[in-house]
């Protein structure tokens, strides 16, 4: 373990890397993301996906979850969940389709196809951007993105039972307190709290 820390500490910071700050769009757009990423070395404050540069993480884990390989199996990923997700599943279950869940699955396979070099920087920004009306539209606060995104991951959870994959989510108390750390406003480090809801609708600006 101890190991294992020292060689994370040695990679550089990736603010190091990226030390321009995010505009106030930008920072709104990444944060779709931060639902999904609670782990502790997770950067919820810039494009790359990580704290320190760890591009072959980022490679490992599309392989591994998503079964990407190639920037043209990322490419197809981002458009299914642009275009249908788990949502469709959701909505056949529950009456409602949560787009909250596919939207932040969907910035998080973005932003790590960027750290191990599968699409540009300015081709991330991009697909950031085309999804931002459709979420724009369906939420009105984070609040509510919130709910709609454990509605998503719970109806994908149930959906692993009885396969191989039961046991690799996070618990849902896990994800559930995440969420409330996020939500929390006493937290200034959440970025839903450094990038209000309604930023999105206003002009960009530097933050």
């Amino acid at each position: 373990m101890a190991l294992t820390r020292l060689r994370e500490w040695r990679k550089p910071k990736a603010a190091r890397r990226y030390p321009v700050p995010l505009t106030m769009h930008q920072l709104w757009m990444v944060s779709l993301s931060a639902p999904v990423s609670h782990d502790r070395g997770a950067s919820r404050s810039t494009l790359y996906p990580f704290t320190r540069i760890d591009d072959d993480s980022a490679r490992r884990w599309l392989a591994d979850l998503w079964e990407i390989t190639s920037r043209e199996k990322l490419v197809g990923r981002l458009g299914g969940l642009a275009r249908t997700g788990y949502r469709v599943r959701a909505q056949q279950l529950t009456g409602v389709a949560p787009l909250a869940w596919d939207a932040a699955l969907y910035v998080d396979v973005a932003r790590r196809g960027f750290a191990c070099g599968m699409i540009t920087e300015h081709e991330t920004w991009t697909a950031l951007k085309s999804i931002v009306p459709s979420v724009a539209r369906t939420y009105a606060s984070w609040q509510e993105y919130a709910d709609h995104y454990l509605l998503g991951r719970k109806v994908w959870r149930d959906g692993l039972r009885g396969t191989g994959d039961a046991g690799s989510p996070a618990p849902q108390a896990t994800a559930d307190a995440h969420l409330r750390s996020l939500l929390d406003p006493a937290n200034r480090a959440s970025p839903w709290n450094l990038a209000p809801w309604d930023a999105i609708y206003q002009p960009d600006h530097a933050r």
